[in-house]
């Protein structure tokens, strides 16, 4: 799945780290499977999410019948969606009821849901145990066997058996990876016993919670792909992604065997300041300022974490056990702080080239406050005599709309940034209206196919005032405006006090346009000046995905450019090519291009020879090394004989950034001189009068 809809990541990661070697199949028997069903409370958030859907989304649809067939596939995809779980006759057995799961979620009672869940559950539990069977046959890799992971397409299995085929070509795959490593047989047996045992003690641990937030989010990915159900946590995450902060103890948390583990601190928070823990201390149990600490050995990883977090001034009372053998329990206090995620700011970085001095801030999202953080950054950036800047918005999954439109403003002086049209086709032009320019030099922007949504906002807008120079890939192609909304009524509070979090709803309100009316849904921001000679065909992007809303175009908004550097363009990409084809890193990149491209068909397809598999390893590797001595001799260092000897300190190039700083110079003689305390209509063009965009 496309990089962009992967989950919200926060300094509690959810990495579980088993070490209980010794677990048997039989310490989960399928009498302990849960047998889940609807809380009371679903069907209120149920009906809720559903009215928010039908109602205010922009995509106008009705739940009849055949949507909510859609729904139905839907579901089946995100529960299986390599089709290694179900067989066809699962599908089938359930076939009857896929047109009423509308009628359902208006209703609020999911009872299919919660039946196909619980089968899914049933047939994940059997498949791993099967898997451990598997784990106990004599192991060859000698044969031509070959195990192909793009199942997607391919039509459900139509028995067991055929499953079981695939599922013996999976664990030897394990296998065999791990043989690669360097395991012997039975620390192989050893490491996939108890992964596997780990997966049948996570589906113990399901709760009615997993099967809602997979069904809600069925329907919602039916709609669109960025329309979502937040579960309560969820929504907790997606709120501290959006402020880069949350409120706890600011520590970094694993899963081993039972225990929670801590790994590392958040520099400042209140676990790293209280000098009380160590990495490697394991938390045993958890309470709260007036309550009794309760065991949460062999809990899931994300219910300690919601115990641990809490509003900032409050305390939590953990019981520890000490990293070390001999160790004795102790129960310590913490006071609860905001925690700043730090590590995902902006940042401004000065470079020193031989041709000249250049700042690059690197915008990692469109958090709320980016615009202050960078007007603080430019502030330094104007008096370092810079010859110009870069913007990296390279892998900006995007964030925030109207951060987005006073970002743009810091680099205009006034003036339309985007248009938007909401289901109602009610088109709305949001405009910079804060006078004055806070950087006036030469720009540009880096783009890749990973930046998405606000990133091609402000990309667009910069292109089509010709304010900035735009390089790197063509852009993911998200051109629609989400709004996130609290489930629960302001009045839920007085009426239902014993309400639990309702959590949120995430959906797509408008669609939004550049600024000269195109849309860049589906067709992204396309760079004055492509990066590689060689483009990628794999398939990243919005244009692959199979319910993506369609690309269209309104009128242009009324605005001026800036310049027109169009007539830079040709001697600025010769420069550009006449460089990157002496450069190594640049050859190495289209050599992998290349390669990837000439495997496209094959990508997913797995050898199970261990000699083949060593001989792709070891000719990877051989590339890898050489290529690695190649960088350390420019650099003036030793070379190294594996790549295990790499330096720890050693820094592999950015070859995107260091030929971005070598367009930044073509440039920027030739950029106008743009005055902050001018208005648009008289800034001139360095080679026409001012032009009006089409």
């Amino acid at each position: 799945m496309n990089k962009l809809l992967k989950g919200i990541t926060l300094s509690f990661i959810l990495s579980i780290i088993s070490q209980n070697v010794q677990a048997k199949s039989h310490d989960h028997g399928k009498e302990q499977i849960p047998v889940l069903k609807q809380d009371e409370i679903h069907q209120v958030v149920a009906k809720r999410v559903t009215n928010f859907f039908t109602q205010s989304h922009y995509r106008n649809f009705a739940l009849d019948g055949a949507f909510s067939a859609q729904i139905f596939d839907r579901y089946f995809k995100l529960l299986d969606g390599n089709k290694s779980i179900f067989i066809q006759s699962d599908i089938n057995s359930f076939r009857d009821r896929q047109e009423s799961l509308g009628q359902e979620l208006v209703n609020g009672n999911l009872n299919t849901a919660y039946d196909i869940y619980n089968r899914f559950l049933l047939k994940r539990y059997n498949r791993y145990q099967y898997a451990l069977e598997v784990l106990q046959r004599p192991m060859d890799f000698s044969d031509n066997d070959e195990v192909d992971f793009n199942r997607e397409e391919i039509a459900w299995p139509t028995s067991e058996t055929e499953l079981n085929a695939y599922w013996d070509k999976r664990v030897k795959y394990d296998e065999l990876s791990l043989s690669l490593s360097g395991k012997n047989e039975k620390q192989i047996r050893e490491v996939l016993t108890k992964r596997y045992n780990r997966v049948l003690k996570t589906i113990m641990q399901s709760n009615n919670e997993d099967a809602f937030q997979v069904f809600m989010n069925a329907f919602a990915r039916e709609i669109d792909p960025h329309t979502s159900y937040l579960a309560p946590r969820k929504k907790r995450d997606f709120d501290s992604e959006m402020s880069l902060s949350f409120e706890g103890i600011g520590a970094t948390l694993s899963q081993q065997d039972d225990y929670t583990t801590i790994m590392s601190f958040v520099t400042g928070g209140p676990a790293e300041k209280s000098k009380l823990l160590s990495i490697g201390d394991k938390i045993i149990g958890v309470g709260q300022k007036d309550s009794a600490i309760e065991d949460v050995i062999g809990w899931r990883l994300d219910d300690i974490v919601d115990k641990i977090r809490g509003p900032k001034g409050t305390v939590v009372k953990l019981e520890i056990l000490p990293a070390g053998n001999n160790s004795k329990t102790k129960v310590i206090e913490l006071t609860r702080d905001k925690i700043r995620f730090e590590d995902r700011e902006a940042k401004l970085k000065i470079v020193d080239n031989q041709r000249g001095r250049v700042g690059v801030i690197e915008i990692p999202s469109f958090y709320m406050g980016l615009t202050g953080k960078v007007e603080s950054l430019l502030l330094t950036a104007n008096k370092e005599n810079l010859q110009g800047l870069i913007i990296d918005l390279r892998d900006n999954g995007g964030g925030s709309l109207a951060e987005v439109i006073t970002l743009t403003g810091l680099f205009i002086d006034n003036g339309p940034v985007v248009q938007v049209r909401d289901n109602l086709q009610k088109v709305i032009t949001y405009n910079d209206r804060n006078k004055g320019i806070e950087y006036t030099g030469p720009l540009v922007v880096m783009i890749n196919r990973y930046s998405a949504s606000a990133s091609e906002i402000f990309s667009a807008a910069m292109q089509d005032y010709g304010r900035a120079l735009i390089v790197g890939e063509t852009t993911y192609g998200k051109g629609t405006v989400q709004t996130s909304r609290n489930i629960s009524y302001p009045v839920d509070a007085r009426l239902h006090p014993n309400w639990p979090e309702l959590g949120g709803a995430q959906y797509t309100i408008q669609k939004f346009y550049r600024i000269n009316g195109g849309s860049t849904q589906l067709k992204g921001v396309e760079p004055d000046i492509e990066m590689n000679k060689v483009k990628y065909v794999d398939e990243t992007g919005e244009r692959f995905l199979d319910n993506a809303l369609p690309w269209d175009k309104i009128p242009s908004a009324d605005y001026l450019t800036l310049a027109n550097i169009k007539p830079l363009l040709p001697d600025l990409e010769s420069q550009h090519l006449a460089r990157i084809s002496k450069n190594s890193e640049f050859i190495y990149i289209d050599e992998d291009i290349k390669r990837f491209n000439d495997k496209k068909e094959r990508q997913y397809i797995v050898s199970l020879n261990k000699k083949k598999r060593e001989l792709e390893q070891k000719a990877n590797d051989k590339r890898d090394l050489t290529r690695m001595n190649e960088r350390l001799k420019k650099a003036g260092l030793p070379s190294i004989t594996k790549l295990d000897d790499l330096p720890k300190d050693y820094k592999q190039p950015d070859a995107y950034l260091d030929e971005s700083i070598e367009i930044l110079l073509d440039f920027a003689p030739n950029y106008p001189k743009i005055e902050s305390n001018k208005s648009i209509s008289e800034i001139i063009s360095f080679d026409s009068p001012i032009e009006k965009a089409n």
